[in-house]
């Protein structure tokens, strides 16, 4: 019995995905709810599980194609035995000639660029004209819509194609020499990088960005946690970071000024009367930004516990799109990584996002002497059409009020 291999949910927002990898080949044994393959969205990383326990006989997407939402990845053969000979899939059937045409025309020439519709070419294929330099001209597209596959790019590769006599040879790249191309390695960017890219040039585009900064003497919290570290971690199994104390921070400051956590909706401005705090988190395949909802009823602990699993299951891929949805403020923090200070970007379509940075002992006058102090620059950029400057200032001067006094956060004052 033959069992059909669906596309797994991607949530409302996705439209569809990449196979990134495929874990398992033609003829592997495979067992109900093993992993078959990874799915790339321009949110998250997707796996595929079998659906029931069986030989894998057909792959019907490969490695770098798109699959759409409730598309067909492959077939299980619930009676097969390992090993059995699998078949991969029947290539495309080639279009028949046209009988009213001559003997040459059994291959038929590209279709004029006027007449090929705005599709998108298999990611397998650009990454095979990318190598082979090869232009979207240049190959004829046996897809839908004359899309190009990795099958179209091969096939001209082999019967060495080149540009229509009418286009002009591009010219060479004079800053690269052949002996630099051979040392150049080219990979196609993940859906997840052009999805950062992409938003990331639409909030410049978009919003009217300014940031202003100050700074924090960290003193009181390193004092607290050093006092409570390990009673905190005995009682509640999480350790006692800064980041509770940042958002709580973040959650007073929201609460006071409330332009800060509004965004804008056509002609009209959202206030936001919830604080779900985004929290930036680093992982090898780009930046994600998990959602700490409903952040002013949480504990500290439960803060930290959060984010701690937000963490973990971050690097591993195991976020899902709705854990990523729906925050109204930002928190990234580019002191883990050693940055002293930045310019953050906005999350669209919040208004406002908080850099941390670095501690640094730096000598600093209270009371007329020179102290050492360990201290933080704070940066908060934000959309000045909906944010004022003088707004601006105070939110960052109650979140750095809150900081130096964290007796402030927890008597709510």
């Amino acid at each position: 019995m033959a069992t059909e291999v669906s596309v797994p949910a991607l949530g409302e927002s996705v439209s569809e995905a990449t196979v990134a990898k495929w874990f398992k080949k033609l003829g592997d044994l495979v067992k109900a709810d093993e992993p078959l393959c990874e799915l790339e969205t321009d949110k998250v990383s997707v796996e595929a599980p079998a659906p029931v326990s069986g030989v894998l006989v057909e792959i019907r997407v490969p490695e770098g194609d798109v699959v759409q939402p409730n598309g067909i990845l492959a077939v299980i053969d619930e009676t097969a035995t390992a090993g059995v000979s699998a078949t991969p899939p029947a290539p495309k059937a080639e279009p028949a000639p046209n009988p009213a045409a001559g003997p040459s025309s059994s291959v038929s020439e590209p279709p004029p660029a006027t007449q090929r519709r705005d599709v998108a070419d298999a990611p397998s294929a650009q990454k095979l004209m990318a190598e082979a330099g090869l232009a979207a001209g240049q190959v004829q597209g046996s897809g839908r819509d004359g899309r190009v596959m990795k099958e179209d790019v091969l096939k001209a590769v082999q019967s060495g194609a080149a540009a229509p006599a009418a286009a002009p040879a591009p010219a060479p790249r004079p800053a690269s020499a052949p002996d630099d191309a051979s040392r150049e390695k080219r990979v196609r960017m993940t859906r997840l990088r052009q999805t950062i890219a992409r938003r990331l040039k639409d909030a410049q585009n978009t919003a009217a960005m300014l940031t202003t900064f100050n700074e924090v003497d960290m003193t009181n919290i390193l004092a607290l946690r050093a006092a409570h570290k390990d009673a905190f971690e005995k009682k509640h199994g999480v350790k006692l970071g800064f980041m509770s104390f940042f958002t709580k921070a973040v959650v007073h400051a929201l609460k006071e000024i409330p332009s800060v956590n509004a965004e804008i909706d056509g002609n009209d401005l959202v206030y936001k009367n919830y604080y779900h705090i985004g929290v930036a988190v680093g992982t090898p395949t780009g930046l994600v930004v998990p959602v700490v909802r409903d952040a002013d009823q949480l504990s500290f602990a439960e803060v930290e516990k959060k984010i701690g699993e937000f963490g973990l299951r971050a690097r591993d891929g195991k976020l899902t799109i709705d854990e990523m949805q729906g925050g109204t403020f930002t928190i990234s923090n580019g002191g883990v990584y050693g940055s002293l200070m930045s310019t953050p970007i906005l999350n669209p379509p919040q208004a406002g996002i908080l850099g941390m940075h670095k501690t640094q002992e730096r000598p600093m006058v209270v009371n007329g002497q020179i102290v050492i102090r360990p201290m933080m620059y704070l940066a908060l950029s934000y959309d000045h059409r909906i944010i004022d400057g003088k707004e601006a200032v105070t939110f960052l001067v109650r979140v750095k009020d809150g900081l130096e006094d964290p007796q402030r956060l927890l008597l709510d004052i």
